[in-house]
């Protein structure tokens, strides 16, 4: 792993007897990139949320391969995902990408239980689901056996039925919206209102374009995959396109194996 951006005396170039790949070819500690992808200090007035997305996407845009983003990751990717969610108190997910993904709950991690507990976090990370139908399969570990209680986040006028089932299943839920939907805005301020303002989204792509048209996307983690896959894949975001382009910032950028690990903030 190697810091390409911001410029650093790591990316100078080496040093008498110093070869390039005693600074490229290292693999970064966990402290390392967690230091690296560190959520915002709080300010004067306590900690507000962040809403941070990490997705992936090959040279041609696409965010999935055969339905499923496992195949253009890579195992620095990996260590990336797992590192994110270790530092989030919450992850944020779409129906469909619990569905297609066969999401799991998130796991303690016993390299970073002692900084989660520090900051006053759970052992794991709560996984919310936002959904509309309710269309989700409660016998699934998501909800039978999460370390942290999973969160539903639906509208106020969704089924009973589902809702009943839902809560039979252990799952906690939240009204973020009047209707049968989920307002982006009303689910992040739901979800601060648990104290997780450390918030993380993997998606999927449906999601993320509502995140990204309300205006609440406040940082996009995006690992750029060498490859190519053509085909008729989704972009990182879906859905109807806003009316003038978002200015994100360059925050980082990494490097290994080809693969990008970019970071880039709301301008």
């Amino acid at each position: 792993m190697r810091r390409l951006f911001p410029v650093t005396d790591e990316t100078a170039a080496p040093g008498p007897g110093e070869g390039v790949a005693d600074r490229a070819g290292r693999e970064w500690s966990l402290d390392e990139l967690a230091a690296a992808y560190a959520y915002p200090e709080p300010g004067p007035e306590g900690p507000a949320p962040w809403l941070r997305a990490n997705m992936v996407s090959t040279l041609d845009g696409a965010a999935q391969h055969d339905g499923r983003s496992q195949p253009i990751s890579s195992a620095a990717d990996m260590r990336i995902f797992g590192t994110l969610r270790a530092l989030a108190d919450v992850v944020v997910v779409g129906a469909e990408t619990v569905r297609r993904e066969g999401y799991r709950p998130a796991r303690a991690r016993a390299e970073f239980a002692a900084t989660r507990e520090a900051a006053g976090q759970t052992p794991a990370p709560a996984i919310a689901v936002i959904t509309a139908s309710l269309d989700l399969d409660f016998s699934l570990p998501l909800f039978t056996s999460p370390l942290v209680p999973t969160l539903i986040l639906t509208g106020a006028s969704a089924a009973p039925d589902r809702l009943a089932a839902a809560e039979r299943a252990g799952a906690r839920v939240l009204a973020a919206g009047d209707g049968v939907g989920v307002d982006p805005a009303r689910a992040v301020q739901a979800l601060a209102g648990l104290g997780h303002t450390r918030l993380l989204t993997e998606g999927g792509p449906r999601l993320l374009g509502q995140l990204v048209a309300a205006g609440v996307l406040d940082e996009l983690c995006l690992t750029v995959s060498p490859m190519l896959t053509a085909g008729g894949a989704q972009r990182i975001a879906g859905g109807p396109a806003v009316p003038v382009p978002q200015r994100f910032g360059l925050v980082s950028m990494l490097e290994e194996d080809g693969f990008l690990f970019t970071r880039y903030a709301r301008a």
